[in-house]
């Protein structure tokens, strides 16, 4: 039986991790995790907030995922939104899925993250 999810991978190219560290840190304001030391070894880095992880590896023939995207739940949308375009991020707010205020926006290597908050009491489980 599937519990949680338990991270998202999303692709990089190679040596971008310094690009991506000072996004998903200084923008979007997760945190740094380590790596094992033998997954380490092949490039990339992983974030953490709260209980969401976002797993950004190495891959050398690497295209942007632009339609699939992980959706990372916020609280204070309004304020997250101003928060990434204070630090240069574009914004796209996107109002087709009813019940929820979103946005979209790309980390600095071209992959599409959707950022949303319910709009009242989150649905149960």
């Amino acid at each position: 039986m599937l519990t949680a999810l338990d991270h998202v991978q999303l692709a990089a190219p190679p040596g971008a991790e310094d690009r991506l560290r000072a996004y998903y840190t200084r923008v979007l304001g997760m945190t740094e995790i380590s790596k094992p030391p033998v997954l380490a070894a092949r490039g990339g880095c992983w974030f953490a907030a709260g209980g969401v992880q976002l797993h950004l590896g190495v891959e050398e023939d690497f295209r942007p995922a632009r339609k699939a995207h992980p959706g990372l739940r916020v609280t204070g949308i309004e304020e997250y939104a101003r928060r990434l375009e204070e630090r240069g991020a574009e914004v796209v707010w996107d109002d087709n899925l009813p019940g929820r205020r979103r946005f979209y926006s790309e980390d600095p290597v071209g992959n599409r993250l959707e950022f949303l908050e319910p709009d009242g009491p989150a649905p149960a489980a």
